[in-house]
């Protein structure tokens, strides 16, 4: 099989220990930005880049691949970024993706040590590897922002719909959720260890964005998360209105939660995502090795599916959906 190659000269990327969006001109910036450093003693830099506008505004973090094989937030922003002139921008977007690079380049969702980055912000600069990593992360990147839009997918074995989680008992930040034009709006308070929370602690309004599925780059999804990310930055004033627009408003859910198998089996899930279920209404059931039916199960209110599980395979306490109650907070 015959290939071709095309070198493309871009703007050459800098070598960069911390973010100093005060040193950097207007224009576009490419930044490799250190963090840590590997078992070779080489540091590990992840790609960043910047758009600082030509007047003064506002500065909006889009970090993406904080789970390592969750990569449609990559293409997303790339395709916004090519949509963006610095010589119109009013403020600074900086977006940084992959931020879990060990995870990207291994395919996997942890870091490289098997831990959960989402689950170790601020992490600690005296802790283990994936925390030395969040706290580098929160301490170098996070902290210059002044809004953070931090994209996410489903895990493997699961799928989402476009959805956002954002603490909704705060205005400025239920404002933003909702010019976004998801899917489904989730009210969540952060906490966990999660960036948002981090974010969050340091005064940043701070949300998640999921966007589908995890190792794949969905292309309508991405074409309508990068404009609803665009349309962020218009609430925001940093750019004029363009042609492209969601129409259809977010559903909204002050909670959600996950219903979960109480055995083991061939998980067949009935309804899809976005699906609005009733009250009793059948959503799965278990098969037996021998193809019998022997667990069924319901939606235990009204609802819409957020997200659900892929994996057939399921034992005890494996995920069925993801189930958000409609209601606005």
């Amino acid at each position: 099989m015959k290939s071709t190659q095309k070198f493309v000269r871009g703007v050459i990327a800098t070598p960069c220990e911390t973010l100093d969006l005060d040193a950097l001109g207007p224009g576009e910036h490419r930044l490799r930005l250190a963090l840590t450093e590997d078992g070779t003693s080489s540091e590990i830099r992840i790609p960043v880049r910047v758009f600082k506008g030509h007047q003064p505004g506002p500065v909006v973090g889009i970090t993406a691949a904080i789970h390592g094989n969750e990569v449609n937030g990559i293409p997303t922003i790339h395709r916004l970024f090519r949509r963006l002139d610095p010589a119109k921008l009013r403020g600074t977007v900086v977006a940084a993706a992959p931020v879990n690079l060990p995870g990207y380049l291994r395919n996997q969702r942890e870091f490289s040590d098997g831990k959960d980055l989402n689950r170790l912000f601020p992490g600690s600069p005296n802790g283990t590897e994936s925390q030395v990593f969040a706290h580098a992360v929160t301490t170098r990147l996070i902290r210059h922002f002044d809004y953070l839009l931090d994209l996410h997918t489903a895990s493997f074995g699961r799928v989402n719909s476009i959805y956002i989680r954002a603490d909704m008992t705060q205005s400025e930040t239920a404002e933003l959720a909702r010019v976004i034009s998801p899917q489904i709006i989730v009210h969540n308070k952060s906490g966990d260890g999660t960036l948002r929370g981090a974010a969050e602690e340091l005064g940043i309004k701070a949300l998640t964005v999921e966007i589908g599925n995890p190792q794949r780059a969905q292309e309508q999804l991405v074409v309508n998360s990068s404009i609803g990310l665009r349309e962020a930055l218009e609430h925001l004033g940093m750019v004029d209105p363009d042609e492209e627009r969601l129409c259809e408003p977010a559903v909204e859910c002050d909670r959600s939660f996950w219903l979960y198998t109480d055995g083991g089996g061939i998980l067949e899930i009935f309804v899809g995502l976005t699906d609005r279920l009733s009250k009793g209404q059948p959503v799965a059931q278990l098969l037996n090795e021998w193809g019998e039916v022997h667990r069924t199960y319901e939606a235990p209110e009204d609802g819409i599916v957020v997200g659900r599980a892929t994996n057939p395979v399921a034992q005890s306490g494996s995920r069925i959906l993801h189930l958000g109650v409609v209601g606005s907070v």
